[in-house]
Formats: structure tokens, sequence, C-alpha cells
């Protein structure tokens, strides 16, 4: 007899829904519709995620001030200078800083090769980069890689002619 491929899954909520499972491999199915069974159904997942949305964007509000907050202590220890750009770009801009140059710090120097005076060569020309913008595009760059994206960040490849950049 071959395993199903649908199976009748009753839902914690109390729905009965039958799933597809076609897609898992036959000797996973039963466990997986069992873990479904421990589950809201798809429809009252979706209608509980829509209602809680409040609390999930004063969490995220909460963790962005907390940021923040950490980022401009970071700039006025390190005396780093303010953020160009647009007034909704700053903050993310800030943040965005901190966490790339404290993580370089980290791969560069605690747990790299480099000591404080190379260190302070680094920090001089990452004060020379005050484009918010250009902060955020990085956001995703590897610690290491800081040296060589400011080596690139030439005063030619600062400028711009867009407004809202």
């Amino acid at each position: 007899m071959a395993i199903p491929l649908k199976w009748p899954v009753e839902h914690i909520c109390g729905h009965e829904t039958v799933h597809d499972l076609s897609h898992r491999p036959a000797d996973r199915r039963a466990a997986f519709a069992r873990w479904l069974a421990g589950r809201d159904c798809t429809d009252c997942w979706k209608a509980s995620r829509d209602t809680d949305s409040a609390s999930k964007a004063e969490w995220l509000a909460a963790k962005r001030a907390a940021e923040q907050q950490a980022a401009a202590e970071w700039a006025t220890r390190f005396g780093m200078p303010p953020l160009e750009g647009p007034e909704r770009a700053l903050g993310w801009g800030e943040r965005s800083r901190h966490e790339l140059v404290t993580t370089a710090h980290t791969a560069l120097v605690v747990e790299g090769t480099w000591d404080e005076a190379d260190w302070a060569q680094l920090e001089e020309k990452a004060r020379t980069v005050t484009l918010a913008g250009w902060w955020i595009d990085q956001r995703n760059s590897d610690g290491a890689d800081l040296v060589e994206l400011l080596d690139s960040a030439t005063e030619q490849d600062l400028g711009t002619e867009n407004p809202f950049r």
C-alpha cells in the first residue's frame, strides 16, 4: 500500500484541512502531518498574525530606538561626524555605520592582526564618509571588507546629483 499524498489534519484551532504532502519524502509525511496538527490552520494563523501587528510594531520601534541610542552614543564617543542625507535615512545610516564599523573592529583588531594604530587610520577614513546612503548600501557587507570599501569611497564616488540620496 502506498503512503498517502494528501493528509487530513485537524488543527489545534479546530479546523480540518487536507494537506498535499506530495512534496515531502514518504517517510516524513506522517511526522509533518502531526506537526501541522499542533499548529493553527493557515487562515487562523494569518488572522492571528494580522491582529498581532501592533505589538510587533511596538517591539520593532523599541528595538530601533535602542539601536539608535547605541549608535548615537558610539558616534559621540569615537568622534564620528553627523551623517548627511534625507531625514528618513539618517537614523538608518547611523545604525548601519555603527554596526559595520564595530564589526570591522572585531574582525580586524580583536580577532585579527591589526593594532590600534592601523585601526586609527581606518577610523579616520570612516569619518570622511558622511553620506547616510553610502553606509546603508554597505549594511550587509562583511566587517573585514570595510578597508576595501572605504578605499573605493573617494570623493568622486560619493558625489551625486540625486537630491534624495
